[in-house]
């Protein structure tokens, strides 16, 4: 590295200070409602759910009787930390939110919970909330990419990139300086932790990844505004969080493209309310028993050709034992597309633990590692599928982008109808309260003073 030129860390805080509205381009704005959308609709989902219970129950004994922060799912008022915290764990619990393939790091889980709590206390406009969230998913994205595959293998990049990509959006929301910033990077990255180890027995901690990154980015950023220093080379440096959690990190991939790839408009949108890991397969199942006419009946064996994160991640669960574990159980996921033509929360909660058929399937399924498939990824993830028919036909399946992916991306009327079905899951909001808050969502960057879009 020359004399003149920035360290990678540095370099992202210095384009995360210097992003105007005004430079992203309007399509990327476009694309950023939609995903806020669709976050919407995950946080609606998670209300009543277990884990969102306790950590709520949690912020009722630690935190303030109130504050300018909502919950979303409890419409209850508490300071921007707790509420970052419990709409996190909120919006993940479903397994609805985006994902980005390239980083493997789900970006509205972490971003917008951070940025809502703080924009509420801090007063901001539409444009504000856009930008930085904008900046969390261009600077989330590039730290997952950076970490590499290897990281992933051990650690859940929500959790370890997404505390980063937090402190980086509320930084950007506070308006910190590109040395504020990497203030706040540095503490974010220093508390950066998620591990999968919670896959084997069913564990809460998942939700409590997402919780936790989302509340200690907008810590470390709140803090560097008050003057407390961070690590300055947090992400590359020789005691950082490559050299700790990766063996293959690239720092080429913290500053691609900066200011003309807009990795927010990279991220995928999931169909099914799975493991995302689990999509290129059902899609590919999807096709084949709708091109063979074949029913559950006549499958006598499923290949699932995969790139080995999938078995990293899904082969830990063996016979799930509650319905989120279901969510990483790829012969579940197939079972209940091939028994009820489906894999969405209504098929997980109704059928993905009672159904014998589903169980049965599952036993049919088997995941193999596919050198084609596994070159590809993590920057596309194709679905190839084998199939052995009870009469011994064999058929073959392939499906290069699943739904969702930019490629394949929803269409407007899909996004809306998703997040309203997630509003409406748990009785989270109504039909009509979900219309009125998307309709306010697209309206956004209209709002000149403070943008109040969240649900009361």
């Amino acid at each position: 590295m020359s004399e003149t030129e920035q360290p990678p860390t540095y370099a992202l805080c210095d384009f995360v200070a210097r992003l105007d509205f005004a430079d992203v381009p309007p399509r990327v704005i476009e694309f950023a409602k939609g995903l806020m959308i669709d976050w919407l609709g995950s946080a609606l989902a998670g209300k009543g759910s277990r884990q969102v219970e306790i950590l709520e129950a949690f912020e009722r004994s630690m935190g303030p009787e109130t504050g300018p922060s909502v919950i979303i799912p409890s419409r209850r008022r508490t300071s921007p930390y707790f509420a970052a915290m419990i709409n996190a764990a909120a919006s993940h619990v479903v397994e609805q939110d985006d994902v980005h393939n390239g980083s493997v790091f789900h970006p509205a889980a972490v971003i917008f919970p951070a940025v809502f709590a703080a924009a509420e206390a801090e007063k901001r406009t539409g444009k504000e909330i856009l930008v930085a969230c904008i900046a969390g998913y261009e600077v989330g994205i590039r730290v997952g990419e950076f970490l590499g595959r290897s990281h992933y293998e051990i650690f859940h990049t929500t959790g370890t990139a997404g505390t980063v990509a937090a402190a980086a959006a509320v930084g950007k929301l506070l308006g910190l300086d590109a040395a504020g910033l990497n203030h706040a990077l540095g503490s974010a990255g220093t508390q950066a932790a998620g591990l999968w180890e919670f896959l084997r027995d069913a564990a809460d901690s998942k939700q409590l990844h997402t919780a936790k990154a989302a509340a200690d980015g907008l810590m470390a950023a709140h803090l560097a505004r008050d003057g407390f220093k961070g690590a300055s080379r947090i992400l590359e440096g020789r005691q950082g969080m490559a050299a700790g959690m990766s063996s293959d990190a690239d720092p080429t991939r913290l500053t691609d493209g900066l200011g003309s790839r807009w990795a927010t408009e990279e991220t995928s949108f999931k169909w099914h309310a799975s493991c995302r890991h689990t999509h290129p397969a059902a899609d590919a199942l999807q096709v084949l028993m709708a091109r063979e006419k074949l029913n559950a009946a006549d499958v006598a064996e499923v290949v699932a050709h995969v790139h080995q994160g999938a078995i990293d991640v899904l082969g830990a669960v063996d016979e799930p034992r509650t319905v989120h574990q279901a969510k990483f159980s790829m012969g579940t996921v197939l079972g209940l597309i091939a028994v009820h033509g489906r894999a969405d929360l209504d098929a997980f909660e109704r059928h993905a633990l009672s159904d014998e058929r589903i169980a049965h399937f599952r036993s049919k399924v088997v995941m193999e590692r596919d050198e084609e498939v596994d070159a590809l990824y993590p920057r596309r993830w194709v679905g190839k599928l084998s199939v052995r028919t009870a009469d011994g036909r064999s058929f073959a399946a392939r499906v290069d982008e699943p739904k969702g992916d930019p490629g394949n991306t929803l269409t407007k009327e899909e996004l809306e109808a998703k997040a309203i079905r997630l509003a409406e899951f748990r009785n989270g909001a109504t039909a009509e309260e979900m219309r009125n808050l998307i309709a306010r969502v697209w309206k956004l960057d209209a709002v000149d003073g403070y943008a109040d879009i969240l649900p009361r």
